[in-house]
Formats: structure tokens, sequence, C-alpha cells
């Protein structure tokens, strides 16, 4: 028995629920994994899951053992990549899920540098809004504005998200300028449907809470880009990230709606499994953008300077 191959494979069941997907994300057959954890379990006498045709979940056993197997497997995959460091840079294959407002026009210059930097590098980076487990999905790593799903994840927070309501001229000019978030109920809103907060808004000003209330939205979407189009076409008011709608506001093709009000900021953030805190690749990746991102992110300066974000 190759103890290290039987104690990943029984890893990636443990956080996978299923010996399928541990199959998939190893490379090997569904059979291979389960003859691993059948020796594993032969060796420890003991075991490891309870099984049925549709669930897999740990024993008591197994719970025990998955937290100190999982740590000697990261430690052993870091020290791994540290010695293969010090002959050359890290390799391997890295698996990233990123949401689609920063990957598209903001993604591909840090990805770029870091490529250069680590050329033996595989990227895999799948561009979706959905929320999933990265454990469970077989990510590395996602970048996401929601707080990690359970408390195996680790959440790096990387730079404040501000959102602005938003509508052309055209729409201002025919159906009149909210003066307060009330009268946002009496408008045509589109709304992102991801949100953590669902239809419940706050605004603020300063540290003061001036509106508290939901608002019922004639389209919602997943997608952040296409509510921006949605709202250059004239059909109603956006809320919408600034990092897709910047440059929009700046060319004078949208216009900020209730300014003076502040929406509650998110944090676009890296989360990756516990397991992964000192794996080389997900770090570097991490200290890349870090250092790419100093200071106020590049699309909401503009828009700091002219009073429309705080």
């Amino acid at each position: 028995m190759d103890r290290f191959l039987s104690i990943e494979a029984f890893v990636r069941v443990a956080e996978t629920r299923s010996f399928a997907e541990a199959a998939r994300q190893l490379g090997v057959t569904n059979s291979v994994v389960t003859h691993r954890v059948q020796q594993l379990e032969r060796f420890i006498e003991a075991p490891l899951f309870h099984r049925s045709t549709r669930h897999v979940r740990l024993s008591e056993v197994g719970e025990t053992y998955y937290k100190q197997c999982a740590e000697a497997v990261c430690m052993l995959t870091d020290l791994t990549d540290q010695m293969r460091g010090l002959r050359a840079t890290p390799v391997g294959k890295l698996r990233i899920r990123m949401l689609p407002g920063y990957a598209l026009n903001h993604f591909a210059e840090p990805l770029a540098r870091f490529s250069a930097q680590y050329p033996d590098i595989q990227l895999d980076v799948v561009v979706e809004d959905s929320v999933v487990d990265p454990i469970a999905e077989g990510f590395d790593v996602a970048f996401q504005i929601f707080p990690p799903i359970n408390d195996s994840l680790i959440e790096k927070r990387l730079f404040v998200l501000r959102r602005l309501f938003c509508a052309t001229p055209a729409y201002i000019e025919e159906f009149g300028l909210p003066q307060q978030p009330a009268d946002l109920q009496q408008h045509a809103l589109a709304l992102y449907s991801g949100y953590p907060s669902r239809k419940r808004w706050t605004f603020s000003q300063g540290a003061e809470i001036r509106a508290e209330l939901e608002l019922p939205e004639q389209m919602r979407s997943n997608s952040v880009h296409l509510l921006r189009d949605y709202a250059l076409t004239s059909a109603g008011i956006a809320c919408l990230p600034t990092l897709v709608v910047s440059e929009d506001l700046l060319a004078g093709r949208l216009v900020p709606v209730l300014a003076d009000y502040d929406l509650a900021p998110l944090h676009f953030s890296a989360v990756y499994p516990e397991t992964q805190r000192q794996a080389v690749k997900v770090r570097a990746l991490i200290d890349c953008l870090v250092s790419h991102h100093t200071g106020e992110p590049a699309w909401d300066v503009p828009l700091l300077e002219r009073g429309w974000i705080r």
C-alpha cells in the first residue's frame, strides 16, 4: 500500500463527500479511489466512511483521522513545492474560480504578470457568478464577494467593492432623478440577484443609517454586465459595482443616482480551503493580486475625486 496515496484519496473523498468527484480531481478511476480508501481502512482497522447509494459521510473515526490527515497532505504538498522552489519556480496546475465582474477587463493584467513570474504553473480559470464550495468543486482558490460558506475555508480580503445606482441621462430626463432612497420604489430597477443582503437595502450618510427598505426589481440577474447593458438602454436604474461601471460614468453614458448616500461596502476576497493555507501556488497568486491593488482600486480613484463614492 502506498500510504500517502491512500491518505490523499481519503482526504479528497472526505472533502468532496463523493468517491466519483475525488477520482475526477485526482485524475484516476473510481475503483482506484475506492481501493485506496479500503486499503487505508484495513490498515487502521476501522471504517472511515458511512456509505449509502446516495451519501458518503465520515465515521466518528474518520472525523478525527481527517483533521490530522488533511494537515499532513497540505504540509507535504507545500514542502514539495518549496523544495522545487529551491531549484526553480513552483510547478503544477492552479484551478481558480473567478467572478465575471472582475474577470472581464481587470483580471488579465495581474494574471499575465503572474504567468510571467511563474511560467511552470498551469492556470485553469473558471468564470462564473454562482456561489460554490471550492473544496467540493475542486478549486484551489475562489474569488468572490460572499463570506465563506463554512468554517473550513479561509478568507483573505483584497479590496473594497463599492456600488452605485446608475441610469442614463435620457432615463433621468424622462422619469426624473430620485432625491432620496424611498424614491427608488417608484422607478424601474435592475438589481443583481446575488448580493448577500438580498432585497434589503441600507443607505447611509457617514456613520448614520438614513434608510432601510426593500426594493422591488423590474429585472434581476446574476450578471452585472447584463445589468449594465440593460441600464444603457435607458430601461431603468441599475445598482452596479464600480469596477464594472466606472468607465461608463466617466464617459457620461451613465450618471450616478443618490450619490450622497452610501451602500454597505462589500469585499472582494480570496477564499480557499484551510488545508491550502500554506500552499505555495495559492499564496503566490494572492500576493500578486495584493501587490496589484495597493491603495484604492484604479477604477475607483476618479469616482472618489468627483465625490460620487466615499
